[in-house]
């Protein structure tokens, strides 16, 4: 069986302001800095943020029904601004899910340079055994990230222009 979610946040800056952040690992440390209710800890265990980086992270207790998961970046086009995440251990992946990944779209809002979406969407197989398990799968999560990490780039963002 096969899924996908997606969810769009809007955000007033351009879309390559948003991706300096989307884009690297700075991302994962926006997360855990400002959500620490959701992530306890990211840490980059190989890589430098490019494709193949592998990355642990540790979820507050109670968040997803597991406490954590390993991570591995297998997409970063920095022209077309798209990021993927595959789970490769832990997770969903425990569960009988047979593929995990978040995609990580920064887009141009409607031909408007000064505002952009942040369009995340989850992709996931799972085995016909665990099918039931398909609905805990929601974008609940990348949408609080989108609007927190949002409005944090936001924030810095205008405050440099009006600098």
């Amino acid at each position: 069986m096969k899924g996908q979610l997606s969810h769009e946040s809007a955000i007033d800056v351009p879309a390559g302001v948003v991706w300096e952040t989307y884009g690297t690992l700075e991302v994962s440390k926006q997360i855990a800095k400002l959500l620490p209710n959701l992530v306890q800890n990211i840490q980059v265990l190989e890589g430098d943020g490019g494709v193949g980086t592998v990355l642990v992270v540790t979820l507050a207790p109670n968040v997803a029904g597991f406490s954590g998961y390993k991570e591995k970046l297998t997409k970063v086009d920095n022209e077309k601004h798209v990021k993927e995440v595959e789970m490769v251990e832990g997770g969903f992946l425990d569960m009988g899910f047979l593929l995990y990944r978040v995609r990580l779209e920064i887009l141009e809002r409607d031909g408007d340079c000064d505002s952009s979406i942040i369009r995340s969407t989850v992709e996931y197989e799972i085995a016909e055994e665990s099918a039931a398990y398909a609905s805990l799968i929601t974008t609940d999560m990348l949408a609080i990230i989108a609007e927190v990490v949002g409005k944090h780039i936001a924030e810095e963002y205008k405050a440099k222009v009006n600098a």
